[in-house]
């Protein structure tokens, strides 16, 4: 694993293209060149790092069938984009990215968006153990923020008109999950938990009645926020509100807006930042590349989704 703790040992690790090609083949294939068209086939290196698969004749290289395919942009830009959204504790808007890079916004918010796509990494998707509290917030701007003419009328409480659910679960000490939701009912929250946490884990909520029912197969306890009550002994839902705030934060921040329409990948990133805190830079940067393979993503698809 090559090791670089700044951006500065990032550049000189990744000097030129070809070094960048070198790393990027060593993640996805480990020597071992597998056809994205016929996994069983036998593969030719061909010029100017090219690869032909055998059985269906076409050519490919490291890039094909990933989220760098399709685009002009050298994968040293990428592998400095990758960088900076990894190291950022609260992301990288598209017009800072655009300025780093010297490209348009719209690369820049494309890139962010495809790196956004791939943060999803096979080790974040086990069940979740020990104890796990589980929660819910809604995004979106207050409305007694807005002007006059744009406030939304009867959104208060957890009326989300003008707002997106979404529903986490957080291990103590541990991972973290979390998907945007249509509403927050007990028939939207009590399979993502089910999905989520394991049926051995110690099960913390809020007394929101989408969690009743869950004592038939969990440990179950919870804390009554509508009586000020924050916790109850252990029981407590500190660690995930922790998390909603600081995602919120970088929304806000940074974002400003977040369409209810890419808000997932906007999720996914902070989740991903989360899980790998304890994490060293170049090994985060690795998870990414990890995830790049078989991610197809484009613009048409991205925009009209």
């Amino acid at each position: 694993m090559l090791q670089f703790k700044s951006i500065l040992d990032l550049i000189r690790t990744f000097s030129d293209e070809q070094s960048c090609i070198n790393h990027l083949e060593q993640i996805r294939w480990n020597g071992n060149i597998i056809s994205p068209f016929d996994k069983t086939s036998k593969v030719y290196k061909c010029k100017g790092n090219k690869y032909r698969c055998k059985n269906t004749g076409k050519y490919f290289n490291v890039r094909t069938n990933t989220i760098f395919e399709g685009t002009k942009i050298p994968l040293q830009n990428w592998f400095i984009a990758i960088y900076l959204f990894t190291s950022h504790k609260r992301g990288i808007s598209s017009y800072q990215l655009a300025r780093d890079l010297n490209v348009t916004q719209k690369t820049a918010w494309f890139i962010l968006q495809r790196l956004r796509y791939s943060t999803e990494h096979e080790s974040f998707l086990r069940e979740l153990n020990g104890i796990v509290q589980c929660d819910e917030t809604f995004v979106g701007g207050k409305n007694k923020n807005r002007h006059r003419d744009k406030k939304v009328p009867m959104s208060q409480g957890r009326s989300f008109k003008d707002k997106t659910p979404v529903f986490g679960a957080i291990e103590k000490g541990g991972l973290l999950r979390a998907r945007v939701i249509p509403n927050t009912s007990r028939k939207a929250i009590q399979p993502l938990v089910h999905e989520f946490v394991n049926k051995e884990a110690c099960l913390m909520t809020d007394e929101w009645k989408a969690y009743k029912g869950l004592e038939r197969y969990y440990n179950h306890s919870f804390v009554d926020h509508g009586k000020k009550q924050y916790a109850d002994g252990d029981t407590t839902t500190n660690a995930i509100e922790n998390f909603w705030s600081h995602f919120k934060r970088s929304i806000i921040g940074v974002y400003y807006h977040a369409s209810r329409k890419h808000l997932q990948q906007y999720v996914n990133e902070s989740v991903f930042r989360f899980n790998t805190r304890n994490t060293n830079i170049n090994v985060r940067f690795d998870m990414l590349l990890e995830t790049t393979n078989e991610k197809r993503l484009t613009y048409k698809s991205l925009t009209n989704a």
